[in-house]
């Protein structure tokens, strides 16, 4: 007869060697594991090394490249704009690109009488009612604003009565008066009105960002259309990220006859790009218009007249 005992030993026996079979699978796993954890960090180190290299490489070239436009820049656009005057929207935009701008400008020929800084508010869904409102009651008496009803349009409308000569212009202390209100209101930031201009150049930033992203860059590129049409000319130039679907940019290259004449810019950080805006605000001059810099919705990704 088996005794208890033996039943006992028996299937400790048993609990024995599972548990060392256990130990023994999973310490080969864990071998397996480690390796394929290991080959992997090594490939992922190498794509690093690879991808930091191909950066360095392209950032290299992007400053060559700017090196290069800051050296030709003064030919290029030598006598373009003699005798004319450029107004600045800075709607979102770097001072830098607003320095670099303006001063080819000053190479070109021309003069910048000056700028207006809108604030984000501009763009903002929650404040489109009060900002259509106060458009209606800074406009001056005898001045008119365009038929279409969306903020940027209405805005551009106002604007254009200061900045822009022939654009339904309003006197010193009218204009003074606009922006004084649209300052107080928190739209604008304080500064003094520019002398009316030929031609307006509207800086933006890249991409926005947030639900309402897309309604605040629809904003500024109406905005910059409005300008357009109100004058000889207007030019809408953005930073890199700026032609996408949230970006300036991006939304006027695709809002279609709004913004038809209306020349867009898309890389204006780079030296390229800032000698870009002034060559087209040459074309607008010429009655054109075209999309230009880096990304794949610019016509051919180059300045124009190159």
């Amino acid at each position: 007869m088996i005794s208890m005992r033996y039943h006992a030993i028996s299937i400790a026996a048993v609990f024995l060697a599972l548990a060392v079979g256990v130990v023994l699978g999973a310490s080969g796993l864990s071998d397996r594991l480690l390796s394929a954890v290991s080959a992997q960090r090594d490939d992922l180190g190498t794509q690093v090394t690879r991808l930091t290299a191909e950066r360095d490489a392209l950032v290299a070239q992007q400053g060559a490249a700017d090196q290069f436009a800051a050296r030709v820049a003064p030919a290029a656009v030598s006598g373009l704009l003699t005798n004319k005057t450029v107004a600045l929207v800075d709607a979102g935009g770097s001072r830098a690109d607003a320095d670099a701008v303006a001063d080819l400008v000053g190479q070109a020929g021309g003069k910048v009488t000056g700028t207006v800084a809108l604030t984000d508010a501009v763009g903002d869904p929650a404040r489109a009612d009060q900002l259509n409102e106060l458009t209606s009651r800074l406009l001056p008496a005898g001045a008119q604003l365009p038929a279409a009803s969306d903020t940027g349009s209405l805005v551009g409308g106002l604007l254009s009565g200061i900045l822009v000569k022939g654009g339904g212009q309003v006197t010193p202390d009218q204009a003074t008066a606009v922006l004084s209100g649209l300052t107080g209101a928190g739209f604008v930031t304080p500064g003094t009105a520019p002398q009316p201009a030929d031609l307006v150049v509207v800086l933006t930033g890249g991409a926005l960002e947030g639900v309402d992203a897309g309604d605040a860059a629809a904003v500024t590129a109406r905005l910059a259309a409005q300008l357009d049409r109100s004058g000889a000319g207007a030019v809408l130039a953005g930073r890199e990220g700026s032609a996408g679907s949230t970006g300036p940019v991006g939304v006027a290259r695709a809002d279609g006859p709004s913004t038809a004449g209306l020349s867009t810019i898309d890389d204006v950080q780079t030296g390229s790009g800032r000698v870009a805006t002034v060559l087209a605000l040459k074309e607008q001059l010429d009655g054109k218009a075209g999309s230009y810099g880096s990304a794949e919705n610019a016509k051919g990704g180059a300045a124009p007249g190159v």
